[in-house]
């Protein structure tokens, strides 16, 4: 069993087309491919009282509780919640840039979400920032240019990104990680040690 996967969405995430009605928390529950679990579906599909909904169900399965953001007009509304991380797309702007800071600044873990694909400039990540290698989008560039230079710079964490119940994995991701050389950093860990090879 892999030790955490916390980039995981579910039905909750009900504008994207990539969710299949499977994908519920039940059946995540149930599969329990990972030791610590946590939901991340996308806070645009969270306001008002659908997020008391999902922060309760997600809760009850005993999983944790995150978010992801994709448009930094969401960033207030995810800062205003009781979230236990972060995850975010930062594309190649100013103002998500910005926004990241001000994520990581209220001391709440801040995933930066699959930076390759969006075009996220390493240089302009805050350091602090947790920086995701997922299966989802990995293998589509080269990896090894891209993440080698920040290899020292950063925390790195491996995620499923899985939106069906046949992506719950990281295969791909950790073998990238391994290649890499990179070490895990594990949340919620109840001991001192956060990472793992």
């Amino acid at each position: 069993m892999i030790p955490q996967d916390l980039h995981i969405h579910t039905i909750f995430s009900t504008g994207d087309g990539s969710i299949v009605p499977e994908q519920t928390l039940e059946l995540i529950a149930s599969v329990r491919h990972a030791e610590k679990i946590g939901i991340s579906d996308h806070i645009e599909n969270l306001y008002g009282p659908t997020f008391g909904d999902y922060a309760a169900a997600v809760r009850d399965c005993g999983f944790h509780l995150g978010a992801e953001i994709v448009q930094v007009q969401d960033v207030d509304y995810a800062l205003s919640l009781p979230l236990e991380y972060r995850v975010f797309h930062c594309y190649d702007e100013d103002r998500c840039y910005k926004a990241a800071e001000r994520m990581v600044d209220s001391g709440t873990p801040l995933i930066i979400a699959h930076p390759m694909a969006l075009g996220t400039d390493m240089s302009r990540i805050p350091p602090e920032a947790i920086v995701e290698i997922n299966n989802r989008y990995i293998w589509r560039n080269d990896w090894r240019s891209f993440y080698t230079p920040w290899s020292e710079r950063f925390q790195f964490i491996f995620s499923s990104d899985a939106h069906q119940p046949n992506w719950l994995n990281q295969n791909v991701a950790r073998f990238v990680g391994g290649q890499l050389g990179l070490r895990e950093t594990l949340l919620f860990l109840e001991n001192e040690d956060q990472s793992v090879a």
